[in-house]
């Protein structure tokens, strides 16, 4: 009876204790692993690693669980990243990157090795260390030996973030053409690289490799483009291209002189942009082209100049169907054009976030004189439905009630409001429950502000959640609710 039980794992405490008399012999731990997942959870620390802290055999293919089978995207940063936070607990073990790097090619060559029995469908070569340069190489060298690996991936990305790329370099066109030469059914390329050598690459060889008619999404992220040529050729094979994503991208001029002159219909679906030049001459000749497919426009820009209104007006000209748009960056001379750009996308606009905290140039406009313009005027041009509207505002409460009356008709299912006027926070609160807790126009509510003498989320007072409640709405924690835009991006990617 006390042998059942201790096999069935109704002893822990007593069983932790046996298997610890074997901390020495490895032989016997392994076979422990074997015998279920109590005896296993219990004897994999103390299975201690030979010469830099690493058993060979620990990763052999007869483990407990089939784990491959269970995994649909596989990402070589996560995979690095897991292994050095385990070794960061072992304060014994010497030679700690070299450990690193050995278990990481365990790992991978354990993975990779089980192509008959993984179901991966997405493949991320995301660097962001050094030490993950040398992963890298391991992953292309092994991959090399077992093409077969990638022949079901449908999603590719490769991430570089660190400003050292020759160890990388040294086999990414190859790893590239390894990828797309095995790839037959990819139909999602990401490329984010936030430092580019002079190096050039070129896009041929997706036309080369035959994914005219898989390929359907690409994103360029973080991407100069000043060294990437032959897209326009590229582009122009792709069959059943349905969206080009292009976020936080930088010289845009060559990109735009690549691919204006393609046949084909530019899907351009989103366009997200942060520097200081916005190129609006090249840019007048891309919205021209295919800013009727535009559906995500996001401008952080801090830079107050005539190519931001200039901008804002090609906006209106010609995309209509924006669906999504975030601003940040506002002066008191192009805020109307933003009122008229939501008028002109009203049809279709769904998120909307104006933020003009801490970015307003005060030598023309200060932020309670922007807020109290944003709040005057916002909310008659608002469509009947919003899925989700982020105002950062320095608020005064009367324009707050003024913005809340004049938007009644529009529902809006996540309402978020950050209130930078730290002295009269708690003055919105009385509003906000009349004209927006009791007509039950919001699903979720987050608000940020000096709502009891202090900086405080709406969330942590319990009374009021209580209340609202009562009206069937949520409150929620201002930064839960707000949409990071790298956030977005990943969702971009969920196609």
């Amino acid at each position: 009876m006390a042998c059942s039980k201790l096999f069935s794992g109704d002893l822990p405490e007593l069983i932790s204790e046996i298997i610890y008399y074997f901390h020495h012999d490895y032989k016997t731990l392994h076979s422990c692993i074997l015998v279920n997942r109590l005896w296993c959870r219990l004897a994999i620390p103390l299975l201690k690693l030979n010469e830099y802290g690493i058993i060979y055999d620990l990763f052999s293919s007869n483990t407990l669980f089939n784990y491959p089978r269970f995994i649909k995207c596989l990402n070589i940063d996560k995979i690095s990243f897991s292994v050095e936070k385990w070794m960061a607990t072992r304060t014994l073990i010497t030679g700690k990157n070299l450990a690193i790097q050995s278990i990481f090619k365990s790992l991978f060559k354990t993975f990779i090795e089980n192509e008959n029995n993984v179901n991966l469908h997405t493949f991320e070569v995301e660097i962001k260390t050094n030490p993950c340069n040398s992963n890298f190489n391991t992953t292309y060298e092994l991959i090399l030996q077992n093409p077969n690996f990638l022949h079901n991936i449908r999603k590719f990305k490769i991430l570089y973030y660190h400003s050292i790329m020759e160890i990388f370099e040294a086999n990414f066109d190859s790893f590239l053409n390894l990828l797309y030469s095995n790839c037959k059914l990819i139909s999602s390329f990401h490329f984010e690289f936030k430092h580019l050598s002079s190096s050039y690459y070129s896009f041929l060889s997706l036309k080369s490799h035959n994914h005219s008619n898989t390929l359907r999404i690409i994103v360029f992220c973080r991407v100069s483009f000043i060294n990437m040529i032959d897209l326009g050729e590229a582009i122009e094979q792709l069959n059943v291209l349905e969206s080009i994503h292009i976020l936080y991208c930088s010289t845009l001029y060559y990109f735009i002189k690549q691919i204006i002159n393609i046949t084909k219909p530019f899907k351009l679906k989103s366009l997200f942009m942060n520097n200081n030049s916005l190129e609006i001459n090249s840019l007048k000749l891309l919205l021209e082209k295919s800013g009727n497919y535009l559906e995500n426009f996001v401008l952080n820009s801090v830079t107050y100049n005539e190519e931001k209104s200039q901008l804002l007006e090609l906006l209106i000209k010609y995309c209509a169907n924006i669906s999504f748009l975030d601003l940040m960056g506002l002066d008191h001379q192009n805020i109307f054009l933003v009122f008229g750009l939501i008028e002109n996308i009203e049809q279709n606009l769904n998120y909307l976030s104006i933020d003009i905290l801490n970015y307003s140039n005060h030598h023309l406009c200060d932020d309670a004189l922007l807020s109290s313009i944003v709040l005057l005027n916002l909310g008659q041009i608002l469509p009947h439905k919003l899925e989700y509207l982020n105002l950062s505002l320095k608020i005064n409460p009367i324009d707050l009630k003024v913005f809340l009356e004049s938007s009644q008709n529009t529902f809006i299912r996540k309402l978020l409001i950050n209130d930078a006027d730290q002295k009269e926070s708690k003055e919105i609160l009385p509003y906000i429950k009349e004209y927006i807790m009791k007509k039950k126009r919001v699903r979720y509510l987050a608000i940020l502000g000096n709502l009891s003498g202090e900086e405080k989320n709406l969330i942590t007072s319990i009374d009021e959640i209580k209340e609202f409640e009562l009206y069937d709405i949520k409150v929620q924690h201002y930064d839960n609710l707000f949409i990071q835009i790298c956030n977005y991006i990943n969702f971009l990617k969920q196609y």
